[in-house]
């Protein structure tokens, strides 16, 4: 006689189950507000770092929109296929694209890191106002995630800009629609519930540009690529904690 092993569920795993299967049976309607951390914390008996997580993973799915903040809510319109059937996302749906995902932030690594570089050799000061303008924006809807999604993308695009290389912008420009998947998707899988969080982001947005405005080509280059590793690690500790 032979068994599948079963592997033990963490705590968040079992605190996500929970709150899902509420939300899916009604108890939790569409537009409700979930408890604080804290509150749900106490409720559960476990860390706040254990409710966070739950939280997070259940943003990903699509179940609750996590407003910086403004608390958790349930979204009005609640996903479909497996992820209402309790069984994981929506067709795999945040994961299903992972390989083109990947694929897509290597070719981020290659080609943007080379616009950050050439962006602090060829800039102008209307390009730094520009970029500028555009931090501003993601500092002062930091707790925005639509806008936030497409500052990301006119901020990645502005840098090609930068660059003055009509090759580089056009390859730049070609990809902004899957640039701004991956990031809707990546953003999805970051815990934005925390202040830390958004404000890392938007240091890492930050360091960039002042790379770029003292001319260090280096500086431009690395700054960029860290903030690309990031976004990477990100995505494939996602799919790690899928596949267990």
């Amino acid at each position: 006689m032979t068994f599948k092993q079963v592997k033990p569920q963490k705590g968040n795993e079992l605190v996500m189950e929970q709150i899902k299967r509420q939300i899916l049976e009604g108890d939790i309607i569409p537009g409700a507000k979930l408890a604080s951390v804290v509150d749900l914390a106490v409720s559960f008996g476990v860390g706040r770092s254990t409710i966070r997580e739950a939280l997070s993973a259940l943003r990903a799915m699509g179940f609750v929109d996590i407003r910086q903040g403004g608390g958790t809510y349930v979204v009005e319109s609640l996903p479909v296929g497996n992820a209402a059937n309790g069984s994981g996302v929506d067709s795999d749906a945040i994961f299903e694209r992972a390989e083109s995902l990947q694929e897509l932030l290597e070719v981020r690594k290659i080609l943007e890191t080379g616009c950050a570089a050439a962006a602090a050799k060829h800039r102008t000061e209307q390009d730094l106002e520009q970029l500028d303008e555009i931090i501003a924006i993601m500092r002062l809807h930091l707790t925005d995630e639509l806008i936030g999604e497409e500052a990301d993308v006119k901020f990645h695009l502005q840098l090609a800009a930068a660059a003055h290389n009509t090759l580089l912008q056009q390859l730049m420009e070609s990809v902004s629609g899957r640039l701004h998947d991956s990031m809707k998707q990546t953003r999805r899988l970051w815990f934005y519930g925390e202040q830390e969080e958004a404000e890392r982001l938007l240091q890492e947005h930050s360091n960039i540009v002042e790379a770029i405005r003292n001319r260090d080509e280096l500086a431009a280059f690395d700054t960029m690529k860290q903030h690309l590793l990031k976004v990477e690690n990100v995505l494939q500790t996602a799919l790690a904690g899928k596949q267990r």
